[in-house]
């Protein structure tokens, strides 16, 4: 675990080196290029950190510029950066938000200055901020995923004990990834018994203590959904503390799956601890958003949401797949 937050710690301060680079002009849009801003809540995990990277190759690929911000959480702090960014008359904004809400004045005070805004894998609220959404189907994803270890737990015959760990559900994402949770395991009583859901507001501590304490009352869990791959560290960490930590097909194994498609997941796929997850399309999210800005400045009609249909990965698809994970690529460069 300690290597694994080592590792993205590392990657995280690498790209924050330069950015929030809103104190200097903005260079001016040559040969029909375009400069964007790309302002991030957070780069504190590693979906977030592939994001950001994907945006920056798209547009470095199409010759355009990137001005970069990171505001650390802090909505206030991201306000004022976008506000900045329309004041450098950046042809438009890519938005990863802290919540649905927060980011309404930056999408409003984007659309008075006629500046299109593309939200990164977070939507807004409804509201008559006009933006465009590119997200996965966080709700679909979930629930084939969670279908996939049903069907697991189905072959072995008997009802498993099911715990879900649940993400902020401040965070529209984690709502969609509980309901896909719970659209799954709906009418599923005869072989899965839901006796554990954990909140961990994204947290990995709190995550820990909450598997240690489902484990505590329920020692025959068989089965752990985590809303996000990267909470998987502590949901290892509990396992391997009561000796629950074994491959597909030994004694005692839990059916773990989880959603991201993270580097963490990659590897437990390909060591035969993980079962599945479902993997978001980072690349396609990136094109989409560059491509929706494009569309908009264009005056095309763009729909308010694009979905990432994503795709679940398993032992049994993880050869043909693991090209399209985005956590098998970021695994490759470590």
């Amino acid at each position: 675990m300690k290597s694994t937050l080592l590792t993205l710690t590392l990657a995280c301060v690498a790209l924050l080196v330069g950015c929030d680079k809103s104190d200097t002009p903005a260079p001016a849009a040559t040969n029909g290029h375009l400069t964007i801003g790309v302002a991030f809540e957070t780069l504190q995990t590693e979906y977030w950190v592939a994001g950001f990277e994907a945006i920056r190759a798209d547009l470095k690929q199409r010759g355009d510029t990137m001005l970069e911000a990171v505001s650390d959480s802090d909505a206030n702090r991201q306000l004022e950066q976008v506000k900045n960014l329309i004041t450098r008359k950046v042809d438009g904004i890519i938005l990863v938000p802290k919540d649905a809400k927060t980011c309404l004045p930056m999408i409003k005070a984007a659309n008075a200055a006629n500046i299109p805004v593309v939200l990164f894998n977070r939507p807004a609220d409804k509201s008559d901020a006009r933006s465009v959404a590119i997200v996965a189907d966080n709700l679909a994803l979930t629930r084939e995923t969670v279908g996939y270890l049903v069907a697991e737990a189905r072959k072995a015959g008997k009802k498993v004990k099911a715990a879900v760990l649940l993400g902020d559900l401040g965070d529209i994402n984690a709502v969609g990834r509980r309901d896909g949770f719970d659209a799954a395991v709906k009418g599923q009583e005869d072989i899965i018994d839901v006796v554990a859901r954990i909140p961990t507001e994204w947290n990995q501590e709190k995550a820990q203590a909450g598997v240690v304490n489902a484990l505590q009352a329920n020692p025959d869990i068989g089965l752990i959904f985590s809303s996000s791959d990267f909470l998987f560290p502590s949901i290892v960490s509990a396992l391997k503390s009561v000796g629950k930590y074994h491959k597909t097909g030994e004694p005692g194994h839990v059916l773990l799956g989880g959603f991201d498609g993270d580097a963490t997941a990659y590897q437990m796929l390909k060591d035969g601890y993980l079962d599945a997850t479902g993997v978001q399309d980072v690349y396609f999210e990136a094109a989409q958003s560059m491509q929706a800005i494009l569309d908009l400045r264009a005056g095309k009609t763009v729909p308010e949401v694009i979905r990432d249909p994503g795709f679940v990965i398993h032992r049994g698809n993880l050869a043909e797949k693991s090209a399209q994970m985005w956590g098998a690529r970021v695994a490759a460069k470590k």
